[in-house]
């Protein structure tokens, strides 16, 4: 289209038609879409001049509000254990995990605590004496603690003796649970601490006892069999003394180390070569993965190298310390608890991490890394602990920002003081949204506390910049009294459909199943809404008393005072230049006046008529020709004003002030992107970035360590990143459940253990020792004690008439065999020969008062097996066999790790008590909860995890089918499942919020076409963030998943407003895109400017996990926003936009007599070949503005009194869209 000439004079001779011409709506499916809009506006509109009308008990109301759901932070709760925060809600993880609780408890066994030992220099062996040397030093100086490390280590097995004084010399002396290397050597025992003190010896440490020796002392003096027996089958042998010392010049050097009279150092890798044990050879062997990290061997696999060591420090949990100590006379003045129990065990662990990081000088040649449980709780509560520096810091900043970017020359227009009222109005709102979560009982957490409080401000503030500028853009002619509620009407479908959308965003992004995200999105949800509360509500009422304050003349912020230079605001009727009462000295003058165009159907021209004497002057070029060629408003701010003959002075503002945003938009940045040149480049830029991005998203992988979440540079980051480079290994534990019988599942179980066993990642026990589960620990022990029998059977040692002369395994042998099962008739006595006899609940043999007393050996001694050839234990002797053996063999017990639920009854073995009441072993109640130990190694990546995990649940699968109930247990599958399905539930959360971002928008907007492109722009932005992501090394975890399906509710903050400003503005496409990026780059940059500042704070985060996972995600997420909405979108709209929603249609009256033609280069306006003949279809944007009647809904002014040709203001329907509104852009409702 022609850009249009300046408009003439009208003819002298011309007479005003006796009727208006009526604009009309277009007929068609757009009508509906138009009314709803209007009517939802006509409510805003309502909302506005109510709280315009009330505003102080509107501000005051809402402070009092908001400031009472703040009271709610009181009562938050932050939640820092992992489980809580990690375990998916509703899995089968989570309901294994509470399966184990209920049946063992919520406390661990025991906490640990570890030293990593590595070189200083990269890649130097550690396996020699002095590098031991200095990791036994390190130990030494950690474990020296306010309470000695014997008082509160883990020791598992402790036996039961009889006699008194070997058991109160085995509670001192019995060792603590310590894997070392320093295991292997004799200087291990300087690890144990306690002591015993016999008659007419040195204390006895382990440093110098030989039990063999010593019970050989004792035995003339003491019954110690049975406790001979227990060492004998532990394997412990000489104990530390028998094993090589590190350093054999060292005077406590034992006679008994096999190096102590060569005074040979050891060969350290030799030694070392298989793991080390502890002091039982059988039930405590350390592997060398345990140990040893870095390993190096030579082609026949011996052990040559290694670059670090460990050593894992086991302490009693809180309950099993307070347990411990109850009573006792160290504890019975401080008020011990089970509460005090834990302080004592964190203070300990403290103080051991602080004392082995300083245990070796800094010139040493090695570094000692140390870590305990506590380690980690405390760098949780660090991570989710508020800091208050940040939070102010970045809220000050952001009110910096607001009050400059709002400040203007004029103070008519500067609303620096509503920038900062508005920043403190949104940090009250997120206060009052964290406050009504406290209040709704949803656990805070560490991106609650470190990201939601910055990324609610950078959103809340985006649309307070949006109502500011609609406030201070406000149609000509509006009523003061109706300025917020035109504000409203204007602006509130865009603030309602972004925040909308910014709700469902994080609704959707809660179907994640992890906890700590599904809080943190529900957070950030009601902090969204209280957000658009205080926006819809609250602040216009702030606008509107500055609006007072603009009235009365007065200064910005500082309000008390009366600003020096006034500029009134004054509406220019068409009497009154008609009058000549214009202003004088301004150099261009824009009128709003009031227009009449005829459509002359024999010249196919479409006259416009002006009224009478009113002269316009052309406003200066424009940069879109005809495409954008608008008024700039009525005229306002006018800087002098005639009085009488007299020329007032005027003030006048500087040209740079003169310059904004929305000036750039228009005359430069406009212009360049809708050229076709400009849109073919945007096209095939952000293709080609839509294709980097999509190989990007190939380079994501899945995982989050604890590196990333601990800051670098730290001593635990350090620890960590040894320990996963070094010590990739998780115990984890096969728990089989209640519902099937153990007994007669034995099969199944072994075979279940077998398929555990071969899974690739599990690692495998040494060729020269039995599997380490209790089911063959439990077979094992019955086959010893049946060899015992037979052995004592053969030599006439246990007889049919007794087995008081047998070994103690040979009578507990020979009372197991006797068992039957039954609880009834627990016993048979069944002879062969003569007489028969069964022993009941009430008494021995029938008749008979003991087993001494039988005539003749019981058949089933020499025909039954108490574990037969197939290697399976008979089902009636199961659960009473357990009994026996869990207290007969507390070491093996302690190694198997079987934490039976129901416990086995205790039970006390006395060879010679042949009552029947010691006959009568009671069996154990079925088994609800036992489990087998694995270790997990060579888990570096998360595909390692969840490979391990997929085989894992195979394997008990496959066992479920054999009527065995299982279920894997341990870190790994407490943390790492959730990757199993964490896509899946990625593409559902996206695909459904894409789904509702649409509905939301097409119910808003009233425009499915428009709201599909806004849906594509959204798609593109998720699908780039998610390749830039793997371009960036960002994996994939949960917590990138809740941004990515965020971002699809923050995008919307950047499409939705040009897209509403495209579809309510009338012109060609590239007019309409043109016009809404007039209106909408100056609130989009600075709410996307906003959004920047309030993340900046996080880049001050010490945690790099928030910097990477949060500050750097969401800053490309905001600048991807930026970029397709100020740029992609606009050229999609000028390509592929819906056609405008209302075209001017005007109907002459047969009366008014058609006026001359225009002369050359005058209006040629075509008439549009689909209308009737006497209508025109207006499709330029001259100064005239021309009046459409009002939608419904929409609130009109009263008429005037002028002629027909006088102004009838009547606001638009539509916020950046007001067909009357002083932009330069014509718009519709």
């Amino acid at each position: 289209m022609a850009r249009p000439p300046p408009l003439q004079e009208l003819p002298p001779g011309y007479t005003p038609p006796a009727r208006a011409a009526s604009p009309q709506i277009l007929a068609g499916s757009l009508k509906a879409p138009l009314w709803l809009r209007a009517y939802f506006q006509g409510l805003l509109f309502s909302l506005g001049c109510g709280i315009q009308r009330h505003c102080g008990k509107v501000l005051f109301l809402g402070l009092l509000a908001f400031g009472a759901l703040a009271l709610g932070l009181r009562v938050a709760i932050i939640e820092t254990d992992l489980e809580q925060l990690w375990v998916e809600v509703g899995s089968r993880v989570s309901q294994e995990l509470q399966y184990t609780k209920e049946k063992l408890g919520d406390e661990a066994a025991y906490t640990s605590q570890m030293l990593i030992q590595t070189p200083r220099r990269e890649g130097e062996n550690v396996l020699t004496p002095e590098a031991l040397g200095l990791h036994l030093q390190a130990a030494l100086t950690a474990s020296k603690v306010s309470w000695d490390l014997n008082k509160i280590c883990y020791k598992s097995g402790i036996p039961l003796i009889e006699n008194g004084m070997i058991e109160r010399m085995i509670e001192k002396l019995f060792p603590c649970v310590i894997l070392t290397p320093l295991d292997c050597f004799w200087e291990g025992a300087k690890l144990q601490g306690g002591s015993a003190y016999l008659p007419g010896r040195p204390d006895i440490q382990w440093t110098n006892l030989d039990p063999e020796q010593l019970l050989e002392e004792l035995g003339p003096f003491a019954s110690l069999e049975g406790f001979r027996e227990l060492l004998d089958k532990a394997q412990v042998g000489q104990a530390y003394v028998g094993r090589p010392c590190l350093h054999p010049d060292d005077l406590h050097c034992p006679p008994s180390a096999p190096n102590h009279h060569g005074k040979q150092a050891p060969n350290v890798a030799q030694e070392l070569s298989g793991g080390c044990h502890g002091f039982s050879h059988k039930f405590m062997h350390w592997q060398e993965e345990l140990l040893l990290g870095g390993i190096s061997r030579d082609p026949r696999g011996q052990l040559l190298r290694a670059e670090a060591l460990q050593s894992t420090f086991l302490l009693m949990s809180p309950r099993q310390l307070y347990e411990h100590f109850r009573g006792d006379y160290q504890t019975h003045d401080i008020g011990w608890s089970e509460e005090r129990a834990g302080t004592v065990l964190q203070a300990w662990q403290r103080r051991f991490v602080q004392l082995a990081q300083e245990a070796l000088p800094q010139n040493s040649s090695q570094q000692i890394h140390a870590f305990s449980s506590t380690t980690l709780d405390d760098i949780l509560h660090a991570f989710s602990e508020v800091s208050a520096a940040r939070v102010a810091g970045g809220y000050l900043l952001m009110l910096a920002y607001a009050c400059v970017t709002m400040l203007r020359w004029d103070c008519a227009q500067s609303q620096g003081a509503v920038g900062l009222a508005g920043v403190l109005l949104v940090a009250l709102a997120v206060a009052s949204g964290l406050g009504l979560c406290a209040l709704l009982g949803i656990a805070f957490n560490a991106a609650t506390t470190q990201v939601l409080p910055f990324l609610a401000l950078g959103i809340g503030v985006d649309d307070i910049f949006l109502l500011a500028h609609a406030f201070t853009e406000a149609p000509p002619g509006t009523p003061l009294q109706e300025r917020t509620g035109e504000c409203l009407q204007r602006t509130g479908t865009s603030v309602a459909l972004t925040s909308i959308n910014h709700m469902v965003a994080f609704f959707m992004a809660a179907l994640v199943p992890i906890p700590a995200l599904r809080a943190f999105s529900l957070q950030a949800a009601i902090v969204v809404g209280c957000n658009f509360a205080a926006v819809m509500l609250v602040f216009p009422a702030v606008l509107s008393l500055d609006l007072h304050r603009r009235h009365c003349q007065r200064l910005d912020v500082l309000c008390c005072f009366s600003r020096p230079c006034s500029a009134r605001v004054i509406q220019i009727l068409p009497r009154e230049l008609g009058d000549g009462t214009g202003p004088v000295g301004i150099a261009h003058l824009t009128a709003t006046v009031q227009a009449f165009a005829r459509c002359e159907t024999s010249s196919q021209h479409v006259v416009t008529i002006l009224p009478p004497r009113a002269r316009l002057v052309p406003p200066p070029s424009d940069p879109l020709g005809s495409e954008l060629f608008s008024p700039g408003g009525s005229t306002r701010d006018l800087l002098g004003q005639e009085e009488g003959t007299r020329q007032k002075a005027t003030c006048s503002s500087l040209p740079c002030a003169r310059w904004s945003l929305a000036h750039f938009a228009r005359y430069q940045f406009a212009p360049w992107l809708l050229q076709a040149h400009s849109k073919a480049m945007v096209l095939v830029l952000f293709g080609a970035l839509l294709g980097l991005s999509l190989y990007g998203a190939t380079l994501v992988q899945d995982g989050l360590a604890l590196t990333d979440v601990v800051p670098r540079g730290t001593k635990e980051h350090a620890f960590l990143s040894a320990q996963l480079r070094y010590f990739s290994l998780y115990e984890v534990a096969l728990v089989t459940q209640g519902g099937f019988d153990y007994a007669h599942s034995q099969r199944a179980l072994f075979d279940l253990h077998q398929r555990f066993s071969s899974l690739k990642a599990v690692l495998p026990p040494p060729a020269t020792q039995a599997p380490r589960t209790w089911l063959h620990y439990y077979r094992n022990w019955l086959q010893g004690i049946q060899a015992a029998f037979d052995q004592d059977w053969a030599s006439g040692r246990i007889s049919h008439h007794s087995c008081r002369n047998g070994s103690e395994d040979g009578a507990l042998a020979y009372k197991l065999l006797i068992q039957t099962g039954d609880a009834q008739e627990p016993l048979d006595f069944s002879q062969v020969g003569s007489g028969a006899g069964r022993v009941g609940m009430q008494g021995g043999p029938l008749g008979l008062v003991g087993p001494d007393l039988q005539p003749s050996l019981p058949l089933q001694l020499t025909t039954r097996k108490l574990v037969d050839k197939e290697g399976l234990i008979p089902p009636e002797l199961f659960y009473v066999g357990l009994t026996m053996w869990v207290s007969s063999d507390p070491l093996g017990l302690a190694a198997s790790q079987a934490n039976f639920y129901p416990p086995p009854p205790e039970w006390l073995h006395d060879k010679y008590d042949t009552t029947g009441e010691n006959l009568r072993i009671p069996a154990a109640q079925p088994l609800e909860f036992a489990q087998f130990p694995f270790l997990l190694h060579g888990l570096q990546k998360t595909a390692d995890f969840v490979e391990a995990i997929e085989g894992a649940r195979a394997a008990c699968a496959e066992a479920g089918r054999a009527g065995v109930r299982a279920y894997p247990s341990g870190s790994p599958f407490l943390f790492w499942e959730q990757y199993l399905g964490l896509r899946r539930y990625f593409l559902l959360a996206i695909c459904i919020l894409l789904v509702c971002t649409f509905l939301v928008c097409a119910l808003l907007l009233l425009n499915p076409w428009t709201a599909g492109l806004i849906v594509l722009v959204l798609a593109m932005m998720t699908v780039e963030l998610f390749g830039i992501m793997g371009f960036l090394g960002i994996k994939l975890s949960a917590i990138p998943v809740v941004i990515l399906v965020a971002s699809v509710g923050i995008g919307v903050e950047f499409t939705v407003h040009v897209a509403l400003g495209f579809l309510t503005t009338q012109g060609s496409r590239n007019l309409r895109a043109a016009c809404a990026l007039e209106r909408t780059f100056a609130p989009v940059t600075d709410g996307a400017v906003s959004t920047l500042l309030g993340l900046l704070m996080l880049a001050g985060s010490n945690f790099d996990f928030i910097i990477r996972y949060f500050f750097v995600v969401l800053t490309v997420l905001t600048l991807l926003g930026l970029l397709h909405g100020l740029v992609l979108l606009p050229v999609l709209l000028s390509i592929l936009g819906p056609p405008p929603e209302v075209v001017q249609m005007y109907k002459e009256s047969p009366e008014v007599l058609s006026p001359p033609a225009p002369q050359e280069g005058g209006l040629r306006w075509g008439l549009s070949p689909t209308l009737p003949q006497s209508f025109a279809r207006v499709t330029t944007s001259v100064t005239v503005a021309l009046h459409p009647p009002p939608l419904p809904g929409a609130y009109i002014h009263p008429a005037s009194d002028e002629p027909p040709w006088s102004p009838v203001a009547t606001p638009a329907a539509s916020a950046p869209s007001s067909l009357s509104s002083r932009g330069p852009c014509p718009a519709t409702g």
